[in-house]
């Protein structure tokens, strides 16, 4: 069974992301780049599907910059089999990634495509379900369980009332949440062997897609700063104040 995992090159999560002088976007210049930690669990559970002999080959896909070949390459050396990098410099929409992955799909006719369930720069929430619809397959999304059993895959779903489990025919489309598992650190000598894996680099026009944003960003802003807490003296005051400062009740 081969496991389709795409892989998206965002500002780490541990960065303080700062908004650009001239409002246009978000600064990216000089700031730490890392995988996308939901796309991180999404290959860790791959690897783990490998190695108890359910999956025969990983393939870890990303679509960005020349630069995205860095995610790929920390796919790999945590066990991805190659990769595939579509090459493009503009900002590319969920939809756009969709059409790309669906493209991909027909060309190496993956039995699951495994995906985070979000980016955490852009927070869309939207490609695994875009790419459900265009291949009309089934999809299991935020996945906290993944198991393969009966020629399928039954997905348990983090929901609002609590846990769900939904039982997809292959082929089938899971994208994942954090309680899925927790990501191995690539050792040295995965990261050498790595380097000498195969990463193919293709543009979304040799897939037959156009990349063109359907979106136009007007302005991007910091939030307001929070303001301080103040301490009351008693439930009146308390009342009062939501009532006539804060104007909630």
């Amino acid at each position: 069974m081969k496991i389709l995992v795409p892989v998206k090159r965002v500002v780490d999560y541990n960065v303080k992301v700062r908004v650009k002088s001239d409002g246009t976007g978000v600064e990216t210049a000089n700031v730490k780049m890392s995988m996308n930690p939901f796309d991180e669990i999404a290959v860790e559970e791959a690897v783990r599907l490998k190695e108890k002999g359910a999956a025969t080959e990983i393939v870890a896909v990303s679509v960005g910059p020349a630069a995205a070949a860095e995610q790929i390459r920390t796919a790999l050396a945590m066990g991805a089999d190659r990769g595939i990098l579509v090459e493009h410099d503009g900002t590319v929409e969920p939809l756009a990634v969709a059409k790309i992955l669906k493209a991909l799909v027909a060309k190496e006719s993956p039995q699951i495509v495994l995906m985070g369930k979000q980016a955490i720069d852009d927070d869309m929430n939207a490609t695994g379900q875009m790419l459900a619809a265009l291949m009309g397959w089934g999809q299991g999304t935020f996945a906290s369980k993944v198991e393969l059993a009966d020629g399928g895959v039954k997905v348990t779903r983090e929901v609002d009332g609590g846990l769900e489990t939904v039982a997809l025919n292959l082929p089938a489309i899971v994208t994942v949440d954090l309680r899925l598992n927790e990501p191995r650190y690539a050792s040295l000598p995965n990261i050498m062997k790595a380097r000498k894996k195969p990463i193919e680099t293709v543009k979304p026009g040799d897939l037959g897609v156009d990349a063109t944003p359907r979106l136009t960003v007007l302005k991007v802003e910091e939030p307001p700063k929070r303001q301080a807490g103040v301490k009351v003296g008693s439930v009146q005051e308390l009342v009062q104040k939501l009532r006539n400062e804060a104007k909630v009740i």
